[in-house]
């Protein structure tokens, strides 16, 4: 770097920064080119108002928060330009979500490490593809203001997909700062009666002193499905050749028409806390304290009567002079301090308000089971539910002495939860109401400074309420060392869980569902273990499960008679089920990339195997794989070009129940496995600047092999169709 260069090193985003903590943009030579400021870093004494053109500064990072403490992980700012066809895929990045074939309808993960426990309001839980908690949530500090429009698209007016999404980011000055999310996505449907409309909207700011920090976030969201519950006969997909005449994916009938879900759901969220502790003067390296002027420099500012003193006094008086000038200019020196806090008073605030509505307006004859009240072709089932939680901490915070080589955390929390939904007095329908109050309380062990060891384990137990008897004990650690040329990570997590199983779950009343169970708690313990290594892209995570009191939901089929009592189809029957006993999981999974000059093949690849594949259903085999070349066109325009494949072994693969929204497990009596079908798309990425795009061919294979084109029984994925997207970042 060159001689005054005021860079003094980086913050914990990895961002450069002077010697006074303030944000500082480089050029390709390494040299400043604005300040935390927006201004030149150099001025050599030049009028910089005069300047012909601003220069705008480009620069951001970006974190999230865990919802209970605030506690800030960095993430990298989303624009890689790889694999950005897969950003908008319901399917997941890796192809790993099981779904119903059309844009954000709800899905479930066929890896069983990765999936979620049921919330309190499961109802939203199958579109996690589009709802955010604020836990993933991403909070932007950037040098100017940043805005970046997406948008994808498919097909055409009667069966495309299109979304758009917009966020922006600004920051109010260096330590505070405000922004927004608008995301909308409308799915045809390349098949009847399953359109998709789901809106999100977020607004956030932050304010990060030294004393006070500060995150609040709101998000609301619109979320309304069109259900068409399969296609009459899965023949049309498999068996195209037994009828007389070509069906497009239109022309195909659905089982179901004129139903509808729709989930509302606003959160508000507020987690602060003041830190005490105290300033440290921060030691500069030699080149960057500063030069002590010549004494001829030093002697200008003093008076001119002062001056002709000095020149007449003898020796003994100069030197003192000098002393004390020399004393005088370090003491105007502004000496650079980092704040170190001690104890830190936590507060968080979450409030939830959700709304799930059913709409059925021409329910076939038999389709379900039962009927607990009211006309089955004019249903329009609600249930509300709400909650507001408090958490209350003190934390004594890492590494404010060299024995404080770990963070202590102190909680407790506590949480009210109401629901509203039907019920039946006298056989009148009425609106029932159900108040839950729970009293928690916890601690956590968490060591994050540093780079080889990181770990945290946090605890919680349920001391009143309706979870009373409930606990939480999760940790985790990473082991970062280097080891022949490479960097490795050893990283583990565990948990033990003993849980209440979701209100939804033990409560549930709409005209086709019915249930008040009295679930027993879910013990759940499992251990998880990664190595990583950096130089040859390698990881390998290993992992295994067990489950005592698994709950899960079921799909039961009931046989019924025509009028001549002979045998004429099924009903359907939602019910929740619980198995006293235990189930295991064993999951491995391996992920890894190759490079040879232009030619990258990324690849992951994941075996489970499950004790009980009659309630927890998994496929042995998942895998996912990347080929792809990638070049320059005029140094500039950066290509991606290349192809990839997802592809799963046969299993019974869950169905999926219209009336709740949610997956369950496969009748015995009409069952049928999924997969060894592989799922083929072609695509180019292309990146110039600040603008990504893409063209993807998805489904290329469509109508090829076993033609088993489903990843929910009865609910073909989409024939082949291309997509397209952009992404464009504009600043200030």
């Amino acid at each position: 770097m060159p001689v005054g260069n005021p860079i003094y090193g980086t913050d914990a985003y990895g961002n450069p920064v002077d010697a006074n903590g303030n944000p500082v943009q480089l050029d390709a030579n390494g040299n400043p080119v604005v300040d935390g400021y927006g201004n030149d870093a150099y001025t050599w004494g030049r009028d910089t108002t005069q300047a012909e053109e601003k220069i705008i500064p480009i620069g951001s990072y970006a974190w999230n928060i865990d919802e209970r403490f605030g506690n800030i992980t960095p993430v990298d700012v989303d624009t890689l330009p790889n694999n950005f066809q897969n950003f908008n895929l319901t399917a997941g990045p890796t192809g790993q979500y099981n779904f119903l074939g059309n844009l954000g309808s709800p899905r479930l993960s066929r890896l069983f490490m990765d999936r979620k426990p049921y919330s309190n309001f499961i109802f939203a839980d199958p579109f996690d593809y589009f709802y955010t908690p604020v836990n993933e949530f991403q909070f932007t500090n950037t040098l100017s203001p940043i805005t970046n429009l997406s948008y994808h698209s498919c097909g055409n007016k009667q069966d495309g997909e299109d979304r758009l999404r917009a966020y922006f980011a600004s920051n109010i000055n260096k330590i505070s700062g405000i922004g927004f999310k608008l995301d909308y996505l409308y799915g045809r449907g390349y098949y009847n009666n399953q359109a998709t409309s789901l809106f999100n909207g977020s607004l956030y700011g932050y304010y990060l002193d030294d004393r006070y920090n500060m995150h609040a976030w709101i998000s609301v969201n619109h979320m309304r499905m069109g259900e068409n519950g399969g296609i009459e006969n899965d023949d049309y997909i498999t068996h195209p050749e037994d009828f007389t005449r070509s069906y497009g994916s239109r022309d195909i009938p659905t089982i179901l028409s004129e139903n509808w879900n729709r989930n509302e759901d606003q959160t508000y969220y507020l987690t602060h806390r003041y830190n005490l502790g105290f300033y440290k003067d921060i030691e500069l390296p030699d080149s960057l304290r500063p030069v002590m002027p010549a004494d001829s420099v030093l002697l200008k500012g003093l008076r001119d009567s002062l001056l002709t003193v000095y020149q007449k006094a003898d020796t003994a008086y100069q030197h003192a002079v000098m002393d004390s000038l020399r004393n005088d200019f370090m003491a105007k020196q502004d000496n650079p301090q980092d704040f170190i806090p001690v104890t830190s008073f936590i507060h968080t605030l979450r409030i939830r308000n959700a709304k799930h509505t059913v709409y059925s307006y021409d329910t076939p004859d038999h389709y379900y089971a039962d009927l607990f009240y009211g006309d089955p072709n004019n249903m329009s089932d609600r249930t509300r539910g709400y909650s507001i939680q408090n958490t209350l901490g003190i934390a004594l915070r890492e590494g404010f002495n060299k024995w404080a080589k770990a963070g202590l955390t102190a909680f407790a929390s506590h949480e009210y939860r109401h629901y509203t939904m039907p019920d039946l007095n006298g056989g009148n329908k009425i609106i029932r109401s159900y108040s839950e109050n729970n009293i928690s309380v916890g601690g956590q062990l968490s060591k994050r400074e540093g780079k080889t060891l990181h770990y945290d384990v946090t605890g919680e137990v349920t001391l009143l309420g309706e979870d009373v008897g409930q606990f939480d004990v999760e940790g985790r650690a990473d082991l970062n060392f280097r080891l022949f040329k490479d960097t490795v990570q050893l990283a583990a997590r565990a948990f033990v869980k003993n849980l209440n199983p979701s209100f939804y779950m033990r409560h549930y009343h709409s005209q086709f569902a019915w249930w008040d169970n009295d679930l027993n708690k879910e013990f759940r313990t499992r251990i998880e273990g990664t190595l990583s290594l950096k130089r040859t892209r390698t990881a390998l995570t290993v992992g295994v499960e067990n489950i005592k009191n698994y709950a899960y939901f079921a799909t039961d089929k009931i046989a019924y008679n025509d009028e001549g009592g002979q045998f004429a189809g099924y009903s359907n029957r939602i019910s929740v089920k619980q198995y006293g006993g235990s189930v295991q999981v064993f999951s491995a999974r391996l992920n890894q990339n190759f490079k040879f000059g232009i030619l990258h093949w990324d690849n992951e690849v994941a075996y489970q195997k499950t004790s009980n594949q009659d309630i927890l259903p998994l496929p042995d085999l998942s895998a996912y794989s990347n080929l792809y070349i990638v070049f320059r066109i005029a140094k500039v325009l950066r290509v991606q070009l290349g192809g990839d494949v997802r592809y799963f072994t046969e299993y019974y693969a869950p169905d999926y129940a219209p009336i709740i929204q949610q997956f369950t497990v496969q009748s015995p009596e009409t069952r049928m496995k999924l997969g060894n079908y592989p799922i083929c798309n072609a695509y180019v990425n292309l990146f110039l600047k600040h603008c990504r795009f893409y063209v993807n061919v998805n489904h290329v294979n469509n109508g090829t092999g076993n033609k088993n084109a489903f990843l929910v029984p009865h609910y073909p994925i989409n024939p082949m169709n291309i997509h397209f997207g952009l992404s464009w970042n504009f600043f200030n």
